[in-house]
């Protein structure tokens, strides 16, 4: 059998050493044939660009203009970039950086341009978040206005975690009150009241609920120049702490004024009066009643015990009393929470006011000491009182029973005597139906039988105090 011929001599340096009739090399063979025709169509096609354009030049090295990079920075103190986190915000307060600071644009030989944009807020679709919001100005001035997020922020020189605190939309999270001092602007959540107090005006967000008005309410007596009666007056921020704290703890207490003689009466009333008539009524009655009051002063209690550890916890604070004693003022706090002034009056008046503020504190800390107690014992007596109904019905539950097992004693004896009227009403001769005094006699033994089974019975059962 005569040996397949090499594709190049044995001389030759080529590595490639396959037979004519292998399936290698057609395929190399294929490959080769392939890769040709495609070069000769691209060459084609590359004529035929060059002759529906023929006026334009191809020029390979042609330099691709580019316009200026432009990257504005904002210079931020240590503090700042400490109290902002892991996010980077631009002059105005929001996350990111707009799109007219960042830009590239490159221009292209066919004048089409592609810009780059750095702005992820548009990117994703997230709308900038706008507050309807009620202004009460310093002067007393009243009036509604819708206040977008940025300029919030650039306003009250506040960081978006802080408006976080009073923001409406997360009412479900933030439910715990507090109140925050940051440089130039108070905020106030307490509860469905949520407010921002700044030197010259203060920003409430829920003005329609009953919490909001009655902020408005307590505030706006205290702006008027008339009801000062020529005494000094406070800041404005004090007076819009005091009116917050006046509102709320005034709430509570017109909750517990309504709901206390309410609980009087059903003490007084629903333990005494549970007699057959009104024992369904009072079934009806109870868990709309009881059951509403005691979920009322749970609510009350809570409210009134976190507000208390609030006004606590800024009484033992002494570093925020002072930092709300020095707003609007020339003064800072050293580090041994020392106020330092640069006009020695300013001093004397931050020092004054802070003892106020002690003392103002103090007082809402005992009002609100007084409207949880209060809560507390209501619910003890509320709780009391259903205890009491529980063991009035039980009682009531107990003497029906004991009837009952009365009539079943009646009933088990006069059914022992039906036995026996049974027994003699059978078509059976027994001859006792021939004499006149059987009938009597049968009669008189089943009635006595019947007593003294009942008189056996129930004395077993005062025996053993089932009865």
């Amino acid at each position: 059998m005569a040996s397949p011929t090499p594709l190049s001599s044995p001389h030759s340096r080529n590595p490639l050493q396959l037979p004519l009739h292998s399936p290698h090399f057609r395929l190399i063979l294929a490959g080769i044939s392939l890769s040709q025709s495609k070069q000769k169509i691209s060459r084609q096609l590359l004529l035929w660009q060059q002759q529906q354009q023929p006026r334009r030049s191809w020029d390979p090295l042609r330099h691709v203009g580019a316009k200026e990079v432009v990257i504005k920075c904002f210079a931020e103190s240590a503090e700042e970039i400490e109290s902002s986190g892991e996010s980077v915000l631009d002059k105005d307060g929001e996350d990111g950086v707009s799109d007219e600071e960042v830009g590239i644009v490159q221009d292209f030989p066919n004048g089409a341009a592609i810009s780059q944009r750095t702005s992820d807020s548009l990117s994703l679709g997230i709308r900038e978040p706008v507050y309807e919001v009620v202004e009460v100005k310093s002067s007393g001035i009243v009036s509604k206005r819708k206040i977008s997020r940025r300029h919030l922020l650039k306003s009250s020189g506040l960081r978006p975690r802080d408006v976080r605190s009073v923001d409406p939309s997360l009412w479900l999270t933030n439910t715990m009150p507090v109140i925050l001092v940051r440089e130039y602007a108070i905020l106030l959540n307490l509860g469905s009241l949520r407010a921002i107090a700044m030197q010259e005006c203060v920003y409430i967000f829920n003005y329609n609920r009953r919490a909001g008005k009655a902020f408005i309410d307590a505030l706006l007596p205290r702006l008027n120049p008339k009801n000062m009666n020529g005494g000094p007056s406070m800041p404005f921020v004090l007076e819009v702490v005091e009116a917050a704290l006046h509102s709320r703890i005034q709430l509570l207490e017109q909750r517990l004024m309504d709901l206390e003689p309410r609980v009087q009466n059903l003490l007084e009333v629903l333990p005494n009066r549970l007699t057959a008539n009104i024992l369904e009524e009072l079934r009806i009655s109870k868990q709309t009643l009881v059951q509403f009051i005691l979920a009322i002063l749970v609510e009350l209690g809570s409210k009134a015990g976190a507000l208390k550890q609030m006004l606590l916890d800024i009484l033992e604070d002494t570093h925020e009393i002072r930092r709300i004693c020095i707003m609007g003022r020339n003064c800072t706090l050293s580090k041994t929470d020392g106020m330092e002034c640069s006009v020695p009056l300013e001093k004397e008046i931050a020092e004054e006011e802070e003892e106020e503020i002690e003392m103002l504190l103090e007082n809402y800390l005992q009002r609100c000491e007084s409207c949880h107690g209060q809560a507390e014992r209501l619910l003890d007596s509320a709780k009391e009182m259903e205890d009491s109904i529980a063991v009035n019905l039980s009682s009531r539950r107990l003497e029906v029973s004991r009837v009952e097992l009365l009539l079943q004693v009646g009933a088990l004896c006069v059914g022992v005597g039906a036995l026996v009227a049974g027994i003699f009403g059978m078509n059976l001769r027994s001859y006792l139906e021939e004499r006149v005094f059987a009938f009597w006699l049968t009669t008189a033994a089943i009635l006595v039988g019947a007593l003294l089974g009942f008189s056996l019975m129930y004395a077993y059962l005062r025996q053993k105090k089932i009865l």
